[in-house]
């Protein structure tokens, strides 16, 4: 995590750059989602792997192919391949995800996970603060095709440790019955996700990036029939009811999404309002990721020692209200009287709010899978993560689109895709309470696990 953490910072800062060079800074939104659209794949190939197998397997494909995916970013000659590279990335990092994840609901008790999720994240510390600045220095000196070149050599020490440590280990661990939990059910939480119906929704959610980034006849046919599939089959990737917000793991669910959506929007349009509307270097963009990737750290380590005293579900509201705070500032920042590093601190802001409720809603996921299903649960979760990623960027850019159209100057485009979302993020706040762990009546313990139909029905 240590090191892929490298890589995964200093790409952010590289896509605005790269897009604007290989002229195709009209088609931003769809290198920036192409990624979200296929982590929707790696999440559910990744979710029942882990299940099966347990999670290594999972883990070492997706770290391997990071390093191949990162070389065809570094080659790519237009727009359209780094999309692909950007696609396939996509894929490697929903493999290790869900398979952290699944890991973490697998081998530790409850009362260590929480630590080893702010352990994660404090992994990327140093990355955040060399990372960015670095890659930035590196693409302005020479190009920002050879700081690909470099993270796939850098990336390849992961891939060779996962292969070679991790090689021969036991697989997926005998999990036992938990008190008060009934055996699986046909059609409940522990069904494996259709790998037809994870296609069809990468592919749509691709469909939709494309389709939102012009107005005319061709593209308006790519948005209408990504949103057709996404409607048909992006169901059948989620707990039953998770769009009714049912209590227990759907509602969780879908608040990863919401959440989750709205911090990848902020993260994507905030570096190009600076480095196209502001025109600021690209190593105050790169600050902007260090400031955020720290203050994640810094918030999920208090979680991680607050969770035992206050609720998870409410870390989720609290989190959802600094992120409120964030896009505000975002918003502030398009008038242009207002300095352009003030746009910095609704990053930071914005990291704050993510490092208390997702973490929280990991937590809170894992508390309500079902026995042995912890892959599904995580699983679950990496779709909507990037399902809400897909679909409030999606929304957010079609918004950007018009208003760049209607109006004189890209800044209140700006200005009207941070307002957009403050919809999903004052959501999460208003749903929060439907995320927590019901306890028993007496002694404030925590009380049986339900069923894998309750997990699903809420009840």
């Amino acid at each position: 995590m240590f090191l892929t953490g490298f890589a995964a910072m200093a790409v952010m800062p590289l896509l605005p750059v790269a897009a604007r060079e290989l002229d195709g800074v009209g088609l931003y939104p769809l290198v920036a989602g192409a990624f979200v659209a296929a982590g929707l794949l790696g999440g559910v190939l990744g979710g029942s792997w882990a299940d099966r197998a347990g999670a290594r397997r999972p883990l070492t494909a997706g770290v391997v192919l990071s390093v191949v995916t990162l070389l065809v970013s570094a080659t790519s000659g237009t727009v359209w391949q780094l999309g692909v590279g950007r696609f396939t990335d996509g894929i490697a990092a929903g493999l290790v995800a869900v398979s952290v994840n699944a890991a973490v609901g697998q081998s530790y008790p409850d009362r260590l996970r929480a630590r080893v999720l702010s352990l994660m994240s404090a992994c990327w510390i140093v990355p955040s603060l060399v990372g960015p600045p670095l890659a930035g220095l590196v693409a302005g000196w020479w190009s920002w095709q050879a700081v690909f070149f470099a993270l796939a050599g850098l990336t390849a020490v992961p891939a060779a440790a996962a292969v070679l440590l991790l090689r021969g280990r036991p697989g997926r661990p005998e999990q036992p019955a938990r008190s008060g939990q009934a055996p699986e059910e046909p059609g409940s939480a522990g069904r494996r996700p259709a790998l037809s119906a994870a296609l069809a929704v990468s592919a749509a959610a691709a469909l939709t990036q494309y389709g939102v980034t012009a107005w005319d006849a061709v593209h308006l046919l790519c948005a209408a029939g990504g949103a057709a599939l996404l409607a048909a089959f992006a169901p059948r990737l989620l707990p039953p009811r998770t769009w009714r917000a049912a209590g227990g793991l759907p509602a969780t669910v879908l608040l990863r999404a919401l959440t989750s959506g709205a911090y990848f929007t902020l993260e994507a349009f905030v570096p190009l309002l600076l480095t196209t509307a502001r025109r600021v270097p690209g190593t105050v963009t790169g600050l902007a990721f260090t400031g955020a990737t720290l203050a994640w750290a810094g918030s999920s380590w208090v979680q991680g020692r607050l969770h035992h005293r206050v609720p998870r579900h409410r870390l989720v509201a609290v989190g959802a209200a600094v992120m409120a705070v964030a896009v505000a500032v975002a918003a502030l920042c398009t008038v242009p009287a207002v300095p352009a590093a003030v746009a910095v601190s609704s990053m930071v802001l914005a990291a704050v709010g993510m490092g208390l409720a997702a973490p929280s809603l990991t937590l809170l996921s894992l508390a309500h899978a079902p026995a042995g299903r912890q892959g599904y649960a995580s699983g679950a979760m990496q779709t909507a993560q990037n399902l809400g990623q897909t679909l409030v960027l999606a929304v957010a850019s079609a918004l950007f689109t018009t208003l760049s159209v209607l109006s004189d100057g890209e800044l209140p485009a700006f200005a009207g895709a941070f307002a957009l979302l403050a919809v999903p993020i004052g959501t999460a706040a208003a749903l929060s309470g439907r995320t927590r762990v019901r306890t028993a009546a007496t002694g404030g313990q925590p009380a049986p696990r339900p069923s894998a139909a309750e997990a699903v029905s809420g009840t």
